[in-house]
Parts: structure tokens; C-alpha cells; sequence
């Protein structure tokens, strides 16, 4: 068995399809029409920005009768049906197209035609191999590779409205987690960041609540098909991520940013502003229709608050110490958190302008 790495542009692999120099072999392959319209235009999406995709791998022969060469495709079938049902006019490209929305491949410039047909996908090819080979090849390969976390899981596990909402998301503010160190590249790498949106979806869904795999699934299932509060989500997770990079940018290297604190961060954004299902109740804190009262107050307040968490000092704040120093993503501690949380956004101890404001003041 050989196996050599080649670079196609769009354009051959369109005509060999068409020419059916290039089939799916079926031994191999799912049966087509596995992916979603959404995931279809991500994908698309991904090729029209000059992203890279994973590589495709083809067993190629001799055809005995024509002597030309006969391609199959062993991994790939989805992305290059996804390609040529583009160009086909199959479809159209969804709300992540941003500016290209609604636009089939006929409707683009000539220019980003050109750019499309231009892209170049690497292909590891296989020559002078049977089947039991091939097998064994990507037997091996699977040998070395690590086994799926739970988001990783979800995320290969849905192709729908909702994880391309998620990805979407990630595309706008997930520089952010990175950024700020909320998460190292390799949590990155393994989908923590993914987990870390559909955690604060879960929140403005069902509120303060503890995180399951069960419940994420639940919600992946729940937008998979239909997501008709997409919109209301992404003004909601935008406003409170755009509040954190436009009044919260001191906090980067404090304890906020730990995963959980920041999640929970987040939260208290959102229950400020627009309120959490059942969150009143739970933390005494009425909504006041803003994320922050005073960026310098509420900048002050939290930076004690992660002072305090990063020297364990629970003279002052120990409910909110003990809550943020067991992390996780139980209710009980979470509710803690985000109580404290929305207090300090809104600067109510925050020693540096005044006397501290009634606790129980909202």
C-alpha cells in the first residue's frame, strides 16, 4: 500500500465528479444527505473564507477496460457532495454567510466563483491497495487518536441550527476565551469553548441550574431541526460579551476569568440586563435592565471579589469565596456566585466611592 498527499482544486474535483472519475464508495461512506442545510452552509462558508477543512482520502486505480484513473472516495463524502450541491444551485447559504446570505453559487461575483473553484483541498491518496488495507490503515490511525470528550462528542454528533449557532458564536467572541486565558489552546482544541456557550445557552434557557451532559445533549436535540430564538440569544450573549471587551477589559489575569467564574460572569450579565428563568428567586437580585451600573465601580467590585478568591480570604466575601474556590457547575454554587456577581456589576461594594450599599439593595 502507498499513500501520497495531493492538493485538488474545487474545480478537478467538480469535473471528476461530473465525469465519475470520482465515485463514493459505499463500502465505506454513510449513505448521503446526512448533513443538515445548515451545516451544509457552515461548511461552504468555511471554503468561501479561505478556511482549511480536514483532509479527504481516496483509493485510487486503474480502470481495467478505459485505462484511466478510477477514484473512490473513503472519507470525504459528505464535504464533496456538500461542494458540488453548491455548485449545483442545490441550496443557499445561511445566516453564518453574514453578507452572502441567501446567495446560491450563481449569485456570487465572478470573482468569488473564481475563488471558490481556486480553493485547494488536500487529499491523501491510496494506491496499490485492497479493502482489508485500507481498513487496517484507518484502524491504526484511530489507534493514536485520543477518544472523544463529551463536547467533542456533541459537537460531531449534531449537524444542526443549534450547533451552528454555537460555532457561529465562536467565530464572533470566542477570540475572547483565548484572549483572556478563560481556556488554553488545547481546551480549545477539544471543544472546551463549545461546551462554555452551550453551558451559558443552557442558562438562558432554564436558568441557574447544574450542567449535565444529559441536559447539553437535550439542548443540541431541542435547536437541532428549528432555532427560533436565535436572534434574541445572539443579541443576549452578544450585549454581555461586548460589555465585558468594552468595560471589563482589567479583568484579564484575575481569578474571573477562571472557566467557571467567567461562565458565571456571564450569567450575572445576562440576569442583570435581561433576567434568567427563575434567577430572581433564587439570588434576591431583581433585574434593572442593564449589564453594568458603572464600568469603573463595577470594575473596582470585581477585582475584590477575585482578590479575595485568589487568596482565600473569607473575611469579607466568604460566601462568594467558598462558592467560587469549590468551582464546578453545581446550582448551589453557581447561584452563590452569580448573586455576588450581579452585585458587584452594579458597584454596591465598592469601597473606593463611599459607603458599601445595603446587600440586600438591588
Amino acid at each position: 500500500m502507498k499513500v501520497e498527499e495531493g492538493k485538488y482544486s474545487i474545480a478537478e474535483l467538480v469535473d471528476w465528479l461530473r465525469r465519475r472519475e470520482l465515485v463514493v464508495n459505499t463500502e465505506y461512506q454513510r449513505g448521503g444527505g446526512l448533513w443538515p442545510t445548515s451545516a451544509k452552509s457552515y461548511f461552504i462558508d468555511t471554503i468561501l473564507k479561505e478556511f482549511p477543512f480536514p483532509k479527504v482520502y481516496f483509493h485510487e486505480r486503474v480502470d481495467k477496460d478505459t485505462k484511466r484513473p478510477k477514484r473512490e472516495i473513503v472519507d470525504g463524502q459528505q464535504r464533496l457532495t456538500t461542494i458540488i450541491d453548491f455548485v449545483d444551485g442545490k441550496f443557499a447559504l445561511g445566516i453564518d454567510a453574514g453578507e452572502l446570505r441567501g446567495l446560491n453559487f450563481n449569485q456570487l461575483s465572478p470573482d468569488q466563483q473564481d475563488a471558490f473553484y481556486s480553493y485547494t483541498v488536500s487529499v491523501d491518496v491510496i494506491r496499490n491497495a485492497d479493502r482489508s488495507e485500507i481498513l487496517q490503515m484507518f484502524r491504526r490511525m484511530n489507534a493514536f487518536t485520543l477518544p472523544l470528550n463529551a463536547a467533542e462528542k456533541r459537537h460531531s454528533g449534531f449537524f444542526g441550527e443549534f450547533k451552528n449557532w454555537v460555532n457561529a458564536v465562536l467565530d464572533e467572541y470566542g477570540s475572547i476565551l483565548i484572549s483572556w486565558s478563560v481556556f488554553t489552546s488545547r481546551q480549545v482544541v477539544r471543544m472546551a469553548d463549545a461546551e462554555f456557550v452551550a453551558d451559558v445557552a443552557l442558562a438562558l434557557e432554564e436558568g441557574i441550574i447544574s450542567t449535565s451532559p444529559a441536559k447539553l445533549i437535550a439542548l443540541y436535540r431541542k435547536y437541532d431541526d428549528t432555532f427560533p430564538v436565535r436572534q434574541s440569544w445572539n443579541e443576549q450573549i452578544g450585549g454581555a460579551f461586548n460589555a465585558v471587551l468594552t468595560d471589563l477589559s482589567g479583568l484579564q489575569r484575575t481569578y474571573i476569568t477562571k472557566p467557571h467564574i467567567f461562565q458565571s460572569l456571564i450569567s450575572a450579565l445576562l440576569h442583570n440586563r435581561f433576567g434568567l428563568p427563575g434567577a430572581e428567586e433564587a439570588t434576591g437580585i431583581v433585574p434593572n435592565g442593564t449589564f453594568l451600573s458603572d464600568p469603573a465601580r463595577a470594575l473596582i467590585s470585581l477585582k475584590r471579589l477575585a482578590s479575595a478568591h485568589e487568596e482565600k480570604d473569607i473575611s469579607e466575601f466568604g460566601e462568594y469565596v467558598n462558592a467560587a474556590s469549590e468551582g464546578g457547575n453545581r446550582a448551589a454554587q453557581r447561584t452563590v456566585r452569580v448573586k455576588w456577581l450581579c452585585r458587584a456589576l452594579r458597584g454596591q461594594f465598592d469601597s473606593c466611592y463611599g459607603p458599601s450599599r445595603g446587600m440586600g439593595e438591588t
